[in-house]
Formats: C-alpha cells, sequence, structure tokens
C-alpha cells in the first residue's frame, strides 16, 4: 500500500510542477483557463496514450491516430511561491496551495471560493488491492450531478456509484448500479455559494465514486475516487456555472457532431420484426406504410439482430455480418424500398462473434479478437460469455482489426444501402479474465484497463466506414455503451429499460444526467422496453413525454408477446398522434438546439439545477426540466392525474405554452390535465422557432412557414441554425443562422440577421409575440407600418399585415421571408384615443 502523506519537493518543470512527495509524484499543470490538471503517477512513467482527450497540451503517443480530432495548445503561463508551510502555484483564474506537512492540494478560484481540497492522509492512495484513491473534501451542502449514465435521483450526494458497465436488461430506474456508460465526470455544487466545480477523471478503468455515504469520526465529510488501476489523473474544471464547467469538459473530451436531421424524428423499432419466421423485410416495410396511413410522421427506422439469424450445429444464433435470407431475402431491395420511404434503417452490429458462427475460422485468421491472459491455459482469442453461448470479441485497439472490422461492415451491411449503424452489446462485461491481451496500437495492454473505450473505438470505424462508402451522407451511429468522449460519435439510449411508470419517472434524471456529463443526444425506449405491454394510459404518457427526449424511439421486446406500437390502443392514437406531430412542428427548434450542442456541448433538455443555478429550491428536480432556454417541461408522469403540480423557477415569467396564461416564478401552479394534456411553460424572454406547416417527414419535407413565438419579457437571443440536414456540406459552410435578438419594452423590436450561404425553405414567417391584454398600437417591418387586421378571417387571407388575437394574448405579424436581414418594431406605448 502507498500513502502520500508530505512533500519532500516542489520544483518547477517546463510547463509543469512536480511535486514530490514520500508517496507518489504529483505533476500540476494549466491546460487551460479554469482548467487544473493534476496527475498521480502511481503508473511511475507518466505516458501520455489517451483515446480520450481532444485538446491536449503535451505530446501524446495517440496523436496520428487521433489525427484532426486532437488539437494541441499551449499550456497557461504560471507562478510558483514558496510560503513556508506550503508553495502557492497561480495559473489563469485559479490559485492552488500544495501544503507540505501534513500534505494535501487546495484549489481556490479568483474570487478566493475554495473550490476542491484533498483529504489531509487520504488524498492519494494505492491500496492493498492495487486500486488508486483520491480523496476530497466536501460539505454537507454539496450536491453532485453527473456522472454518465446512472439511475437514481439527479443529485447523488449519500449515494455510492459504479462505473463498470453492463448488460443490464430489466434494470430497475431508482436502484440498478451500473448500467451501460463509463463517463468518470461529475459537477459538484455547493448550494449556499451556488458555484460549480467539474471533476474529470481521465481513465479508463472500471472505477466508484463514494459522495458522502462512507462516514468516519477521524475524517472530514469527503467523496472518494477509486479506480482499478492506473494513475490518479484529475482535470479540475472550475465553473462557476453548471454551463461553464460542461463547456470545458466538451472541450476536453470533444462535442457532438450535428447529426442528420431524421435523428431527432420518430425511430421505430421492436425486436418482433426481425424475429418473425420469414418475411420480415415486408412486415417492416408494411409497418411503415400504416405509419403513413394513420398520419404519424416517421423518420426510421432501428432494425434489431434477428436479421442475423443464422441455423448452427447449437440451434438459431445471431451472427454478426450474416443476412437470415428467409426473413431478407434481399437486403439491397429492402433498403431500397425503406428510402423510397424517406426511411432510414439502422442494422443492429455487435462486437461479439459466436464460437459457432460460421465464419468463425475467418475472423479467427485475421488476428482480430481480445486474445487470453498470460494465465490462461493455452494461447489464441479469449473467450468470454455472449448472446447464445461462448464468444470472442473484437479488439479495436489493434489496427489490423479495425481495418478487417471496416470490410466487414461494408461488405455485409453499408454496401446494402444505409449510411446508419446501431452499434449494440458493446460493454465487453463477458470477458471475465480482465487480464486478456489487447493491442493497444501495438504497445500491449489488458482488457481491463481498456474494455471502456471498445465501444468508442467501434463508433470512430463505424463513423469512418460510413464516410469512406459515401462520403457526401452525414453518418448516423447509435452505440448503447461507451466511455468519455462518445458523444464524438454517437447518439445513444439507457438501454433495456422496464415497462412501469417507476421507469417514466425515473428516466429522467437519467437522461438529464447524460446531458450533464457533455452527452447531449441521449434518451430511453419510450414505452418501456422488457415486461408487458405498456397500458393505454401509460403508453400516452410516455410518448408525451418521450416527444421532448434528444432521442425518440418506441423499442420493446415485450414479455407477453405484444408489440408496442403508436397504434396498438386505436381508441388513445389520436393523442399518440398528436404529441409526435407537435414533436415535428418543434423540429426548427430542436435542430438549433443541436447544433448549440454541438457548438457548446450544453445540453438539449437541461436541469432546472442548470437552467436557473440562482434558484435553491430547484436543486433536486427532476421531473421538471427545460427543452433550450425557452420552454419547461412539466409532463404528466402518473397514473389517473387530474392535475399537474408544477413549481416554477424564482425570479422569472412563464407562460402556459397553450392559454397564455402568465405566472411568477417562484409559486406553485396547479393545472387540470385530461389524457391529452403535454404540460408546457414558455419561459418570459423565450424563443422558439417552430414549423407552421406540418411536417411528417423530416428526410423529405421542409419547413416552408416559420413560427417565431417570442415573450418579450426581458432582452433575449436565439440562434436559429439551418442547412440540408443530411449531408456534410455543412462542414464547408453550406449553412444558414438567423440571429434573432429581441428587446423588450414599451416598444418590441425583434431584429433577425442573417449569416452563411445555404439557401433556407422557408417562404413565410409568423412573428408570435406574447403579451396578454395588450394591443400595440401599430407594427412596422424595416420601418414600414404594417396594415391591421382587425378580422382574423382577413388577417389569415392577407399577404402582410398584423392582428391582435386577443384570447390569445398574442400580436401576429406575417410576411413573406426576404430571406436577408429585417427588423420588426412592436409599439405598445400608452396612447389617449379620447384626448387626441
Amino acid at each position: 500500500m502507498r500513502v502520500t502523506s508530505r512533500v519532500e519537493r516542489v520544483e518547477r518543470s517546463g510547463d509543469q510542477v512536480r511535486v514530490r512527495t514520500d508517496g507518489v509524484e504529483i505533476r500540476l499543470m494549466f491546460p487551460a483557463d479554469g482548467v487544473l490538471r493534476v496527475r498521480a503517477g502511481f503508473q511511475g512513467d507518466f505516458a501520455e496514450e489517451s483515446y480520450t482527450l481532444t485538446t491536449t497540451a503535451w505530446p501524446d503517443r495517440l496523436d496520428e491516430f487521433m489525427g484532426a480530432e486532437r488539437t494541441r495548445v499551449t499550456p497557461l503561463p504560471f507562478d510558483v511561491e514558496d510560503l513556508g508551510d506550503r508553495v502557492r502555484v497561480t495559473g489563469g483564474n485559479l490559485r492552488v496551495d500544495v501544503e507540505k506537512d501534513p500534505f494535501r492540494i487546495r484549489v481556490h478560484d479568483e474570487a478566493g471560493t475554495l473550490l476542491h481540497s484533498d483529504v489531509v492522509g487520504l488524498g492519494y492512495l494505492e491500496d492493498a488491492n492495487g486500486r488508486r484513491i483520491h480523496t476530497s473534501e466536501i460539505s454537507r451542502d454539496d450536491a453532485f450531478y453527473g456522472f454518465g449514465e446512472t439511475t437514481g435521483p439527479l443529485n447523488k450526494a449519500q449515494k455510492l456509484i459504479t462505473l463498470s458497465p453492463k448488460d443490464a436488461l430489466g434494470y430497475d430506474p431508482r436502484e440498478t448500479d451500473p448500467l451501460y456508460k463509463h463517463i468518470p465526470f461529475y459537477i459538484k455544487m455547493n448550494r449556499e455559494n451556488r458555484k460549480a466545480v467539474g471533476y474529470f477523471y481521465h481513465n479508463t478503468y472500471d472505477c466508484d465514486f463514494d459522495l458522502g455515504r462512507e462516514r468516519s469520526n477521524y475524517w472530514p465529510p469527503h467523496s472518494r475516487y477509486r479506480a482499478d488501476g492506473g494513475d490518479i489523473d484529475l482535470f479540475l474544471i472550475a465553473g462557476p456555472g453548471i454551463r461553464d464547467v460542461v463547456q470545458r469538459y466538451t472541450a476536453l473530451t470533444g462535442r457532438p457532431p450535428l447529426l442528420p436531421k431524421y435523428a431527432l424524428g420518430y425511430l421505430a423499432s421492436s425486436m418482433y420484426y426481425s424475429e418473425l419466421d420469414a418475411d420480415s423485410d415486408r412486415a417492416i416495410i408494411e409497418f411503415i406504410d400504416i405509419a403513413r396511413a394513420e398520419d404519424i410522421p416517421v423518420d426510421g427506422f432501428q432494425l434489431s439482430s434477428g436479421y442475423t439469424a443464422q441455423e448452427t450445429e447449437a440451434g438459431s444464433k445471431r451472427c454478426v455480418f450474416t443476412w437470415n435470407e428467409r426473413r431478407f431475402p434481399d437486403p439491397e431491395g429492402f433498403f431500397a424500398a425503406m428510402a423510397e420511404r424517406g426511411i432510414t434503417v439502422s442494422p443492429n452490429v455487435k462486437p461479439g462473434v459466436l464460437d459457432v458462427h460460421p465464419r468463425f475460422e475467418e475472423f479467427d485468421a485475421a488476428g482480430v479478437f481480445v486474445t487470453r491472459s498470460a494465465d490462461a491455459a493455452g494461447d489464441g482469442p479469449a473467450v468470454g460469455a455472449w448472446w447464445g453461448g461462448p464468444g470472442r470479441f473484437v479488439d479495436f485497439t489493434k489496427p489490423a482489426a479495425r481495418e478487417a472490422w471496416q470490410r466487414w461492415l461494408t461488405e455485409a451491411v453499408l454496401d446494402k444501402g444505409t449510411t446508419s449503424v446501431w452499434n449494440d452489446n458493446c460493454e465487453y462485461d463477458g470477458i471475465i479474465d480482465t487480464d486478456s491481451g489487447v493491442d493497444f496500437e501495438g504497445a500491449g495492454a489488458t482488457i481491463g484497463r481498456l474494455r471502456n473505450v471498445m465501444p468508442n473505438l467501434m463508433c470512430r470505424v463505424t463513423r469512418d466506414s460510413i464516410a469512406a462508402t459515401n462520403p457526401s451522407a452525414r453518418p448516423y451511429i447509435v452505440c448503447r455503451s461507451g466511455h468519455a468522449g462518445i458523444q464524438r460519435y454517437a447518439q445513444s439510449w439507457a438501454g433495456d429499460n422496464s415497462t412501469s411508470w417507476e421507469s417514466l419517472r425515473h428516466n429522467i434524471a437519467t437522461i438529464l444526467g447524460m446531458g450533464l456529463s457533455g452527452f447531449p443526444h441521449h434518451g430511453c425506449d419510450i414505452g418501456g422496453f422488457h415486461g408487458p405491454a405498456p397500458d393505454p394510459e401509460l403508453l400516452v404518457r410516455w410518448v408525451q413525454h418521450g416527444i421532448f427526449q434528444p432521442r425518440f424511439s418506441i423499442h420493446s421486446v415485450n414479455s407477453d408477446n405484444t408489440v408496442t406500437e403508436p397504434w396498438m390502443y386505436p381508441d388513445r392514437t389520436p393523442h399518440v398522434r398528436d404529441a409526435i406531430k407537435l414533436r415535428y412542428r418543434l423540429f426548427p427548434y430542436l435542430y438549433s438546439l443541436a447544433a448549440r450542442a454541438s457548438a457548446t456541448g450544453w445540453p438539449i433538455v437541461e436541469p432546472l439545477v442548470s437552467a436557473f443555478q440562482h434558484d435553491p429550491a430547484v436543486d433536486e428536480t427532476s421531473e421538471e426540466f427545460m427543452l433550450g432556454d425557452a420552454l419547461l417541461v412539466a409532463n404528466v408522469l402518473t397514473p389517473g392525474a387530474s392535475t399537474r403540480t408544477v413549481r416554477l423557477p424564482e425570479g422569472e415569467v412563464f407562460y402556459d405554452a397553450w392559454t397564455r396564461e402568465r405566472y411568477e416564478g417562484g409559486q406553485v401552479v396547479e393545472l387540470p390535465v385530461d389524457l391529452g394534456s403535454i404540460p408546457l411553460f414558455l419561459r418570459g424572454g423565450g424563443i422558439v422557432p417552430v414549423s407552421e406547416n406540418q411536417l411528417n417527414s423530416l428526410t423529405r419535407d421542409e419547413v416552408t412557414q416559420l413560427r417565431l413565438i417570442c415573450a418579450p419579457d426581458r432582452d433575449a437571443e436565439f440562434t436559429l441554425y439551418e442547412d440540408d440536414g443530411l449531408t456534410r456540406a455543412h462542414e464547408d459552410g453550406a449553412f444558414r443562422t438567423t440571429e434573432v435578438r429581441m428587446t423588450a419594452g414599451e416598444q418590441v423590436r425583434l431584429e433577425l440577421t442573417r449569416r452563411g450561404e445555404y439557401r433556407s425553405s422557408v417562404e413565410r414567417l409568423l412573428f408570435d409575440v406574447v403579451r396578454p391584454g395588450r394591443c400595440p398600437h401599430w407594427v412596422a417591418l424595416d420601418g414600414q407600418r404594417l396594415p391591421q387586421h382587425l378580422h382574423r378571417g382577413r388577417f389569415d387571407a392577407a399577404e402582410v399585415g398584423w392582428h391582435y388575437d386577443i384570447g390569445l394574448g398574442s400580436v401576429l405579424i406575417k410576411t413573406p421571408d426576404p430571406g436577408g436581414d429585417l427588423a420588426v418594431a412592436i409599439s405598445f406605448e400608452p396612447v389617449d384615443m379620447i384626448g387626441m
């Protein structure tokens, strides 16, 4: 066991500070403003070989592999001052005190607020089992958010969190730990000073976090990070805002690409279709045709792995890179028929190969598998538990394996006619012997060290394969597992959830936690994946919630042999249809939020504690959340509800999105609800672009009429983003942004500033300016007064003009879209008509 208790020497060494202690050497560096790297070198070599970081301030052995995904920056300069009992290191806006005897590191921001303190005696340890441990002081006022994909409440204070991904079929949405992801990052917020700080442990080994659950009278309240190996390599990330932390974290680990627009549509799926005895292709095509006939928008189909079923000596088994000819006699024809209907198919691909796979010898001869450990009997590929029996696992840290996988994926899947892949079951938890070997770009390592990055690498190979096959297409990858940085490659979901009201409610915190972990494109299977069919009310409520998830997919393997489909309860189908159509009308807003996430790493759906960090009353809230900056979602989440109670954040103004009733923040609102209700609030200062023409396919339909809903209670801005949504032309500048600037006051101004070469599909604009009980005196467009239409029918028939809808409490202003900049002025200034 190694204990670090006192400092022996502190010295400047180039762009870092070396702290030599009686236990382990620790190095400090400031790679960016507000970011401190603290690395305790338990391995002894301080090797830089990261698949995770996209921003570094040092050479890394994997720089060539990372290529354009990695940016090298110059670390910040710093000052070192010996103060006797401590050494003070100041860099950027952080001050680090290295206390000598007893040893600990304390970090303050430029305002003097303590952000982090090690626990004396427990700071940096290696235990008798070789686990590396870092222990930090905490306050009873601290809340903890993030940790990737977890169950339970949003705030993890006093919880024990394990990051060791598993195939967690039918998990308990409150208690199961772990789930499918390994993202060793969290945000600590002190509930007294309201400041946030991020902790990213740059380490790929399985680990756990104790967030104040353990107590001992010998030590102050503390949190503990414990990893099975590697270094304590902590990137401490200052806020003070939660969004500041997320933005800096994703600058380190990467930001999501702009997904194709259909990824925001309804993604249909069910294991049922690909498990039919025959003619699965016809059944799936018929499903799409029924959806069109039912007037339900749909854009994708996630094809489960039953299409790979083969007859083997052990019976029917799923065998990757094969096609079951009874179910899919003509894969190319199937993909073509789906494309004609505007549907992107995402076939399920798994990284495990059964020992009875008909192509096993071919794969084995290519040397693509994780290998047996030195202590295992014999040599060759390691064996592990897999779907249907023992199997072998592809080593994506090996260049030759990636090359072979790209060839097989292209031949068996992509060449059939798709630019989308669903990578599944890539947790690698079936390999019991964690000493099994992987290539690690020629350096050699164990699967225990690198299994958690395998899904990232699998997704990278998938992305590169799609790009090689169809260079102009925007790749769309779905992946169940992933390590920090998986946001660079894929959309994801929280695996095989169970069908229950508890899953509906508690999955929300799971999605919000992923958003605070740098992964904005997350969701949970709508209706529940595993269990009996959802009852009619549960299905409707789950869809009404699901339309706000970044990933919206109805997917099931119901235990009662039913299939969860939008029309499974005909008398409830109108509610399901209305909800899905609402999601499609929100597409301009959702797509703009996706573009924002690509630029900043910010969540698309965001917990109230992040959006309203000033309000202590929302620290624990997870059943209500923000969609962007403008919409507060408060879905009905309990059976038989006739009312929905919502506590609105302090210091804000909100409007019921449907009635436009105005509410002051800080109060509890009780709304009457029925089965068709989707409680939604427009925030004062909110700007929401929606499609005025109904879209039924994001792949084929265009927004031609745009409605800009604006609540001018305060000055605000919003950036509307547009491009073709399908190709990579946006990477070469083929996009358009519209900066919408709203100035509040007696005279409201809306200024639209367009930038970019992309030719928008929008032909007409409708401004919907919320101002209950205040009809304007006049409205002007680019300085010219517009005609007022008192009669709504005349307004609807007019090409241009304005109308005050007294029932809606909105000023409606319509105009053809000239395509360039424009400004609207609305005068609410008081006028004494009698005096005039």
